[in-house]
């Protein structure tokens, strides 16, 4: 009897680690079907107005920012996780890149992360000097007047100079009165559709609208 005891415990675990395997199979076709949707392993929450870059266009944003702040640069994220997250995939030892994000879930990108709330854009640490970014790629979160104009606080107190901003094209010209950008031919796009048209605005020479996304 203790013998048959022992098999039927032994047979009673082998079928708990199958049924385990089994359900971490499933997991993992369900989050496949997300992958588009997410910045490494987290997903897009509408409910903090989130809506990642398409992999090409996070690419193309990210080789700009590159390009513009050349070797020993300094890149500052706002807002923008997913573009953050081409620049690690593209990253080297070349420049260095910060994130500043409201998204909590993002603080798993270690000392790079700062947690950023717009409603109190110049609440920032000690180690974000004034004017120590040569780059700002910005993607405010909402498109309204005062998710802008908080945010272009942010974007000037970092900045040494460069601004590379995307947001609606609804905002021309709030845009322009706050961080005297412009706007460039090149159509942003997200891996799901939004109802408003994304455009990219700068404050220097890009080579964005010449660059085409297959």
């Amino acid at each position: 009897m203790n013998d048959s005891d022992d098999d039927d415990t032994q047979l009673s675990d082998s079928a708990l680690t199958a049924l385990q395997a089994f359900y971490m199979q499933q997991q993992h076709k369900e989050f496949a079907q997300f992958d588009r949707y997410s910045v490494g392993s987290i997903e897009e929450n509408w409910q903090l107005s989130q809506f990642w870059y398409s992999d090409e266009t996070a690419t193309q944003l990210a080789q700009e920012a590159i390009r513009a702040v050349g070797r020993g640069g300094r890149i500052a994220c706002i807002s923008a996780p997913s573009i953050y997250q081409k620049l690690k995939a593209l990253g080297n030892e070349e420049f260095s890149v910060v994130l500043l994000e409201y998204d909590t879930r993002f603080s798993v990108y270690g000392e790079e992360f700062v947690f950023y709330n717009y409603s109190d854009p110049l609440k920032l640490p000690e180690n974000l000097k004034p004017h120590s970014c040569d780059i700002v790629v910005v993607s405010p979160p909402y498109l309204s007047e005062d998710c802008l104009s908080k945010t272009a606080l942010t974007v000037k107190y970092l900045t040494k100079e460069k601004i590379l901003l995307c947001t609606g094209a609804i905002m021309e010209d709030l845009a322009a009165k706050l961080l005297d950008v412009k706007m460039g031919k090149f159509l942003p796009k997200h891996n799901r559709k939004l109802a408003n048209e994304y455009r990219c605005y700068t404050n220097y020479a890009t080579r964005l609208d010449s660059d085409s996304i297959s």
